[in-house]
């Protein structure tokens, strides 16, 4: 019990450091570079994951590669895949992107396609005898019923990415993951845990802006889809 009310306090005098909130080094600017590495690679992945999810859910065509290139990508190690990135290509902000978009694509694209893929097959049918072509039923009907499962797969993505862009500091990038390695670097625990604070804080933020999009943009009948996911 020590421990960790020892443990808050040193993420309290951290955090309310003066130190902490100015500079190159500074908790907004660090925070600056993990939101740009997280939503570029975000962005990316939701186009990526999207189209295809959209497509194959459509079609019913190519649903078993879909699987098996989703399953594929989440089996690579994140930081391997940095690593492996940065020895081929050099240090720059490419490897960072690359392992996070791998990362972020498989529960977008997976969610997307089970969404459009369970939508009650009725109300594609009632949709085509209105006379809807193809992509007016994909985007007035299959999309919004498959709209719950897609913000869950958008959801996942985000905290996965939040939480793993730590893996930037690693090549000698910026983000909230310096204060991780640079903290272990130099045995100092206060940095460590305070780092770690603001990256659990961020994920936190994180969930509770989908969690109030959901709610903005979810048919109520269709919000228990996504509490039973």
């Amino acid at each position: 019990m020590n421990d960790l009310l020892n443990q808050i306090q040193l993420v309290g005098e951290w955090l309310t450091s003066s130190a902490q909130w100015h500079g190159d080094d500074g908790i907004p600017h660090r925070l600056a570079e993990h939101l740009t590495y997280s939503g570029l690679s975000l962005l990316f992945a939701t186009l990526i994951g999207l189209a295809f999810g959209l497509l194959v859910g459509h079609t019913g065509r190519g649903a078993f590669a879909v699987a098996t290139v989703a399953n594929l990508a989440r089996a690579i190690p994140t930081f391997g895949l940095v690593v492996l990135v940065v020895t081929l290509a050099g240090l720059s902000t490419a490897p960072v992107l690359v392992a996070l978009v791998a990362l972020a694509v498989p529960p977008i694209l997976i969610n997307t396609f089970e969404g459009v893929r369970g939508v009650d097959p009725d109300a594609r049918d009632a949709a085509k005898g209105m006379g809807m072509t193809g992509w007016e039923v994909l985007l007035k009907v299959e999309v919004p019923m498959a709209l719950p499962l897609i913000l869950l797969g958008l959801r996942v993505a985000a905290i996965q990415v939040v939480a793993t862009a730590t893996v930037a500091a690693y090549p000698g990038l910026g983000g909230l993951g310096r204060y991780i390695v640079d903290g272990l670097s130099r045995n100092d625990y206060q940095l460590v845990i305070g780092g770690s604070a603001v990256v659990v804080a961020l994920a936190l933020v994180v969930q509770a802006v989908f969690t109030a999009l959901r709610r903005a943009v979810v048919s109520p009948g269709l919000r228990p889809a996504v509490a039973k996911s």
